[in-house]
């Protein structure tokens, strides 16, 4: 995903975490706001609690790339915040992708 579709500043993660609405599945959550651009930037986080750096990097490669397909779908104008939970690290990239789609459309976001 290219960088201007990111949310990359530790500020930016910060007032979505604090300000945003967040809606929960098994794999995932997802905390969405409102932002002033015409474009939708995305981040993506893994705390400790998901495993080790090697368990870490790889949550945060599938939900970039679950992310990245359903991008051209979502509306514009949000900063999406996903974050990675424990069981994630044991599912195949259709099942996170799914999980994600059914976040994004209990978001109104698709």
């Amino acid at each position: 995903m290219q960088r201007k579709f990111r949310l990359t500043r530790s500020t930016d993660f910060k007032r979505v975490r604090h300000k945003g609405k967040s809606y929960a599945h098994p794999l995932l959550v997802l905390i969405e706001i409102k932002n002033q651009e015409p474009i939708t930037r995305v981040g993506v986080t893994a705390g400790k609690s998901v495993g080790n750096a090697v368990k870490r990097n790889r949550a945060k490669r599938l939900l970039r790339a679950a992310a990245k397909d359903l991008y051209p779908q979502t509306h514009s104008g949000h900063d999406i915040m996903l974050i990675a939970r424990k069981p994630i690290t044991q599912v195949k990239m259709p099942l996170v992708r799914d999980a994600l789609e059914q976040l994004l459309q209990r978001a109104n976001l698709l």
